[in-house]
């Protein structure tokens, strides 16, 4: 009697939206799922939902020929997740600032005002990363002066909670941010997607394994 198995019998072809099993095809995240031994899903347990989030959102709004080249990014967000608040920051930040310089006019106040959001919260965060993070942020501001000050005069007022960006609100910036790239007139956004992608995973890879410092003439190691 043939025992059930979570695993596909065959690779998954990446391919756009949700998929009910791999035979169909699969997003991104789905294919994550099946990489980590998970039941099938686009929610896995072993990705940040806030990276996963971007994960869907570049898969779901690339050129069929972007997508093929993001195969090789998946096995990398893999075990890449954590509690750690700053992740959402950092990732939500990587795709808007990259967002706001290209995206139309009309998207770009949205962009702004979830920036602001992040730079209050990268004003408490931790050491090198929140000055790196608010640099990054004044970087994007430059190229659209009118957005940041609409965003400034409207979030005024407007309490920052303590506990981070919720899943609700990094979902709602990444995909403004993602289909602003996706939309942009510029050469290549389906380059410029997979570079935001990649920039966020090796980010939270930072994050979720340290780089342990080595002896002199040895290589630096991430923390397992």
């Amino acid at each position: 009697m043939r025992r059930y198995s979570p695993v596909p019998d065959a690779v998954p072809v990446l391919s756009r939206g949700r998929h009910r099993s791999a035979r169909s095809g699969a997003c991104f995240m789905e294919f994550a799922s099946w990489l980590a031994g998970e039941r099938w899903s686009d929610h896995p347990a072993c990705t940040h939902p806030a990276l996963a989030s971007l994960a869907r959102a570049v898969n779901d709004t690339t050129t069929d020929a972007g997508r093929s080249k993001l195969v090789t990014l998946i096995p990398t967000v893999v075990g890449l997740t954590g509690r750690d608040p700053r992740i959402a920051l950092v990732v939500c930040t990587i795709a808007a600032t990259a967002a706001l310089p290209v995206a139309a006019e009309g998207r770009q106040r949205a962009l702004a005002a979830g920036l602001v959001r992040c730079e209050r919260y990268a004003a408490s965060a931790d050491g090198e990363i929140g000055v790196r993070l608010r640099r990054d942020i004044h970087s994007a501001f430059a190229s659209a002066p009118a957005a940041e000050s609409w965003a400034r005069d409207f979030t005024a007022g407007v309490g920052t909670p303590t506990n981070g960006l919720d899943p609700n609100a990094f979902d709602l910036l990444l995909g403004l941010a993602v289909t602003g790239i996706a939309e942009a007139c510029i050469p290549d956004p389906d380059a410029l997607l997979r570079r935001v992608l990649a920039e966020a995973i090796e980010e939270t890879t930072l994050l979720v394994r340290p780089v342990v410092p080595r002896a002199v003439g040895t290589p630096a190691v991430f923390v397992s």
